[in-house]
């Protein structure tokens, strides 16, 4: 598991060779290095609100807003935390308010690691929109379909067997890693001819991780 820590601190601290020039990437360079301007040494953490009004702006000045019109005809579902379209015949793409994180550097934090683990689902950041005073990122993903209902117990067992030990619920975590990985239901883990495909994931980093 070292190897695997390592890439991935190479990929969310430190420069990475994993998407260096994606769009992604770009962003999430940009928000750790606001983050890091930000730090105060009493460890005051700027608020969400002034990351994003600084994110819109730099997203404005990279051409990184989403102009394209998203239709409603093409509206498949809707989670607490996103809305999902069809986009073309092999494709979906997700509008995330990141309103599970606490900061959107955690959010595309949580993309860079999906990325890394199920290149299956990779998510390609598309940018961002605005709707009705709200910021939405937009990723594009494969569109998986089911052919079975997602064995949870089977589920479980892969996840452990890969050291990510079951918390809570559908919440797991690698005490190796540092990281926690939520809210894995049958909705957001699909089983296709006996393979599973982590669509819809939910990272978090700890302070474990950059040890």
């Amino acid at each position: 598991m070292n190897h695997i820590k390592y890439e991935l601190q190479s990929i969310i601290i430190g420069n990475g060779q994993n998407g260096d020039t994606s769009k992604l990437k770009k962003v999430h360079n940009f928000l750790r290095g606001n983050a890091q301007a930000s730090s105060k040494p009493e460890e005051q953490k700027y608020l969400k609100s002034e990351e994003e009004s600084l994110l819109i702006d730099f997203a404005t000045k990279e051409n990184l807003i989403f102009l394209v019109e998203i239709s409603e005809d093409l509206f498949i579902s809707e989670g607490a935390e996103q809305r999902v379209y069809r986009f073309d015949d092999h494709s979906i793409i997700k509008l995330n308010g990141s309103v599970f994180y606490e900061y959107w550097l955690d959010y595309f934090n949580s993309l860079l690691i999906h990325n890394y683990f199920f290149n299956s689902t990779f998510y390609e950041f598309l940018g961002f929109k605005i709707i009705h005073n709200e910021v939405f990122a937009v990723v594009k993903q494969d569109f998986i379909i089911a052919t079975e209902t997602t064995n949870l117990d089977l589920l479980k067992d892969f996840l452990e067997y890969n050291q990510f030990y079951h918390v809570r619920n559908n919440d797991y975590k690698s005490n190796s890693l540092g990281i926690i990985f939520e809210d894995l239901h049958d909705e957001n883990v699909l089983c296709r001819d006996g393979l599973l495909y982590f669509v819809d994931t939910v990272f978090y980093i700890t302070p474990e991780f950059s040890l």
